[in-house]
């Protein structure tokens, strides 16, 4: 009995229960298990359960009941099993967004871990919880990563604009800002992904992309791979609506345009004609030249890209280019190929003669996937002219003959295209469809039956004996289509076969109900057209068939046969129609346009799902037209921020010329800048002379200098390279900013104390400043604190050059958004050390003004260079490398988060105001004890002073202490409150949008107040 068929399939069903069964509880065990290790204490056992779900995930299977468990590893010390929690908590933030959300501190807190990869991955996270409640939170985390240090966590902030946006669409306007921000950024690992949010956001705020046109171009062949294809894409539609056409049929071209580039304005222009060369715009040519080499790519989808760009963008002869990489691309999986070759296919159309050299790569191969080889045939056909037809004949010979069905009735409807389009074969492609109609296959012969049909159409007359043919061929042919072409044919061209025609009519009435709709429909039209021609034979087949279509099941079969019955049988209802039935039914008809079907897909951009599909895909922005006039092109000019050497020195006698006014307030000021250089060690020698030495004393200087520098034919020293400079008289509110020649008082660079810049402030905003210099004077007067000095380089690791910086607290003169930093570089060793400069930077983004290369420092002696670097608003330090002629030292600048702030004024009411805007997440505060002697007033100030550059605000209430100051790079607003308390404690607040400085601060403040 068990082995009657019925029991064997009940076995087999519970043999299925129970496996499955068995899967569920071995699932369940492991879960348990997985679970234990995560709640062991023990790190390494976490670190493995979390690598097991991970792989888990990576397979497809369902890890979201270990949630609460994962979870609780999100506060891990261990950084590789907290990354590993991360990634596991962006697969399943979404789903699980109650659990989620009760973590929210902690990813807030790991927004501010030193680790780049652990900000990252926190603010991947947390974009990926998608609850609406927290989209204040995700907005002000946005806007912190973007002004990180580390570009991958700028990358990270980039990504999650996309989702906020999805999140929250009424965010645009605050996101917009952020991305505007993110644009202006150097680093290629950025570029990408911002490019992408801004694709997302607002696509159509072109104006965003002028100032960084050139950046992106310059970028883009360092960017990453799919960082490049939205990239190009952007561009392709960018340089649509700001350059004219390069195809323009009544200009010139100018073939010489490569030297045009480089051609300065000033060149004489050659007399305009009327049809005056076109010249490409150098934005335009910079676009095409930077793309170019990217048709080199490893990945297809960047030579896609160039191949769109270069056929929508380049002058008609250039885009030949692109077809060497094309057709390379065809080595590739199916997948690729079906892309390219639809694109192919396309350009084939319009420009043959680019792949025509490339014909064979285009030959089907067996292996060839039935929508390839049908790819393939479309542009062969295309292809197709006088000279290679006779070859591609050949091919499509071979083709017929394939076992796929499907892909030999395509290369019968490509040999109708062929003898349509090439006259010189129509007659040898008739006959070869001829033959296949004895062909056993029905798809060949129906095939070879409609385009025959198509063909006739062209030369009716010269083809009488194929109609006769195909009448015999009738009752063999099965296929609907083709035996409806067929009585098409007998009823367009009945006057040709007059005797034939009434007998296939006649069979028709026959078999008519058991035919399909579409061979009933032309049986009717036979009917009436051979009822108007030869009425004797065919007037009872006629009402016969008539007849049967009224009561068809069809009803566009009866309609039809109503409509003809009233057209061709005159009565007392039809009227005056009747006497234009023959020029109705029997009208010449235009022969038919065999095309191809991508003729039509240009419309749509090259690469884009819309042109794969032929449809209009959901996202897709259409190309413009290309302007008739060219747009400004200046509004690509970017204005550089750093002072050039002129300006400078023009700046430093302007600010001279105010010099008497400042009273005894300048001897103060020169005094306080030599002591300044003089803590720090070594001064130069130049540095080390008073500002009271006599004019005359330093025309006598000078005069040895020229001398000096006539008599020396060897290299030149630092000072030689500012013997260029106009002279500048000394000034005791100018302090030394770098002093590149130890020998020389007269050639030293200076920079405006911050004492002189208050009292000049209002005239120079008035006077006839460049507007890049405007911002030097929108400052304010810098908070005093001992100078901190701190080693650069140690003179045994430097092999006898050593490097001590400090911060000066002055504004930097290169950039308002850095800060400026004061080296003083020592030569202990007992030789020259020549080419002192400044070499690689890591990361390669971090924005430096680096000291003019000193050409020699002699031994035992000093020089004191200034430099801007722009942090941020991070404490993390800033490595470069420190090089001479002859060797490389890796260094450091770590700035004190008190380094990154410049002072700001304001009254007691307006700060009052602006810390009521900075309440809640922008408030950091706690309870610190201070020391008895740091309870005063002045104490306090002195305290605070020496940890942060603020300014003092005034108060009213004696217990109360309030300092304000805006942050170097981005100028956010940092208020910090003191509120005295009894026994010697104190209320610390710190009100700001830089919640990561806050707590730094908060941290440098407390521990400042509580020393002795």
């Amino acid at each position: 009995s068990l082995s009657h068929p019925t029991h064997y399939h009940f076995n087999k069903i519970e043999a299925q229960m129970i496996t499955s069964r068995t899967t569920l509880d071995r699932n369940d065990e492991m879960n348990d298990d997985l679970k234990e290790m995560l709640e062991s204490s023990k790190e390494s056992l976490k670190l493995e359960a979390m690598k097991r779900i991970v792989g888990l995930i990576a397979k497809g299977k369902n890890a979201s009941e270990l949630f609460p468990a994962v979870v609780k590893n999100v506060a891990s010390k261990n950084i590789e099993l907290k990354k590993l929690v991360y990634v596991y908590l962006v697969r399943y933030a979404e789903e699980q967004q109650d659990l989620a959300l009760l973590s929210i501190s902690t990813f807030q807190r790991a927004l501010k871990d030193p680790n780049q990869f652990i900000r990252a991955s926190a603010l991947r996270v947390l974009s990926s919880i998608r609850v609406p409640i927290i989209v204040p939170i995700m907005m002000l985390a946005i806007k912190e990563a973007a002004a990180d240090l580390s570009p991958y966590v700028r990358k990270t902030s980039a990504h999650a604009i996309q989702k906020l946006y999805s999140l929250d669409p009424e965010q645009k306007e605050q996101l917009i800002e952020v991305i505007e921000k993110l644009l202006k950024d150097k680093s290629t690992l950025v570029a990408g992904s911002v490019v992408m949010a801004f694709e997302e956001v607002c696509p159509d705020r072109i104006d965003l992309i002028h100032k960084n046109y050139r950046k992106l171009c310059n970028l883009l062949v360092d960017v990453e791979e799919w960082g490049q294809v939205v990239i190009i894409s952007m561009l392709t539609r960018y340089a649509r609506t700001q350059f004219i056409s390069p195809w323009k049929e009544d200009a010139v071209f100018d073939g010489n345009n490569e030297k045009t580039f480089y051609e300065s304005d000033s060149e004489e222009k050659k007399d305009q004609t009327e049809n005056k060369p076109y010249i490409m715009d150098p934005d335009h040519r910079l676009l095409l030249r930077n793309t170019k080499p990217l048709l080199q790519s490893r990945n297809t989808a960047v030579v896609m890209s160039v191949a769109q760009l270069y056929w929508h963008l380049a002058p008609k002869h250039e885009v030949s280019i692109v077809t060497k990489s094309l057709v390379r691309l065809l080595r590739s999986h199916r997948e690729v190929q079906y892309i390219v070759l639809q694109n192919i296919a396309t350009m084939s159309i319009q420009r043959k003669g680019m792949f025509e050299p490339f014909m064979k790569s285009f030959y089907v191969r067996s292996t060839d996937a039935t929508h390839i080889k049908t790819l393939k045939l479309e542009i062969l056909t295309n292809l197709a002219n006088e000279a290679n037809i006779s070859t591609i004949l050949r091919e499509f010979q071979t083709y017929v003959k394939s076992q796929d069905k499907a892909f030999a009735a395509a290369t019968i409807q490509a040999i109708g295209r062929c003898a349509t389009n090439i006259s010189e074969v129509t007659d040898t492609c008739l006959n070869g469809l001829v033959l296949l109609l004895s062909n056993r296959d029905e798809t060949v012969v129906a095939e070879s039956v409609v385009v025959i049909k198509k063909l006739l159409q062209t030369q009716p007359t010269q083809h009488s004996e194929i109609i006769k043919h195909m009448a015999k061929l009738f009752d063999n042919i099965t296929v609907p289509m083709a035996r409806a072409s067929i009585l098409w044919l007998m009823g367009e061209y009945c006057e040709r076969v007059p005797k034939i025609a009434p007998d296939v009519l006649r069979k028709m009435a026959k078999t008519f109900t058991a035919e399909e709709d579409i061979v009933k429909l032309q049986t009717v039209n036979l009917a009436a057209k051979l009822y108007l021609i030869n009425s004797k034979q065919t007037k009872l087949l006629t009402q016969y068939i008539l007849n049967l279509g009224k009561y068809d099941q069809n009803y566009d079969i009866r309609d039809r046969t109503r409509f003809i019955r009233q057209l061709i049988v005159p009565n007392e209802k039809s009227g005056a129609l009747n006497k234009y039935a023959r020029r109705i039914l029997l009208a010449p008809k235009p022969a038919p346009v065999l095309e191809s079907s991508f003729k039509d897909r240009d419309r749509y951009q090259l690469g884009t799902l819309s042109h794969s599909l032929n449809i209009k895909a959901s996202g897709y922005q259409e190309l413009c037209d290309w302007p008739a006039v060219a747009p400004d092109q200046s509004v690509r000019n970017v204005e550089e921020r750093n002072l050039c050497k002129q300006e400078f020195f023009s700046v430093l006698n302007m600010y001279m010329n105010v010099c008497s006014e400042s009273g005894s307030e300048s001897e103060d000021s020169s005094e306080d800048s030599e002591e300044t250089s003089s803590d720090s060690g070594k001064s130069s020698s130049g540095s080390e002379e008073s500002s009271s030495e006599s004019e005359s004393e330093q025309k006598k200087k000078k005069k040895k200098m020229k001398k000096m520098a006539l008599q020396k034919k060897s290299k030149p020293t630092a000072a030689d390279r500012y013997s260029e400079i106009p002279p500048v008289r000394y000034c005791p509110h100018i302090g030394p900013l770098r002093d590149a020649s130890p020998r020389s008082d007269n050639q030293r660079v200076y920079f405006i104390s911050t004492q002189l810049l208050q009292k000049i402030k209002s005239r120079l905003i008035k006077s006839t400043l460049p507007s890049r210099v405007s911002c030097l004077v929108q400052v304010t007067t810098p908070s005093f604190g001992p100078v901190k000095t701190y080693e650069l380089l140690h003179h045994m690791t430097g092999k006898g050059l050593s490097a001590k910086y400090h911060f000066p607290r002055q504004p930097c003169l290169y950039q308002p958004s850095m800060v400026a930093v004061q080296v003083i570089l020592t030569n202990s060793s007992d030789h020259s050390l020549e080419e002192i400069h400044i070499g690689d930077r890591n990361p390669a983004s971090l924005n430096i003004h680096c000291f003019n290369t000193i050409e020699r420092l002699e031994p035992e002696a000093s020089v004191t260079v200034s430099m801007g670097v722009d942090f941020s608003d991070s404490t993390q330090a800033a490595n470069f490398q420190l090089c001479t002629n002859t060797d490389q030292f890796s260094v450091s600048i770590q700035p004190a988060v008190g380094e990154l702030l410049m002072p700001s004024t304001m009254a007691e009411q307006d700060f009052i105001k602006e810390q009521g805007k900075l309440q809640g997440m922008n408030e950091t505060s706690q309870t610190v004890t201070m020391a008895t002697a740091n309870t005063s007033s002045q104490a306090i100030s002195k305290q605070v002073l020496s940890v942060a550059n603020v300014g003092v605000v005034s108060s009213s209430q004696s217990n109360f202490h309030r300092f304000a100051g805006r942050t170097v790079s981005s100028g956010a607003l940092v208020l910090v409150t003191l509120e005295m308390k009894e026994s010697s404690s104190a209320q610390l607040t710190i009100n700001t949008e830089k919640s990561v400085m806050a707590s730094m601060l908060l941290r440098d403040l407390k521990q400042a107040l509580a020393q002795v």
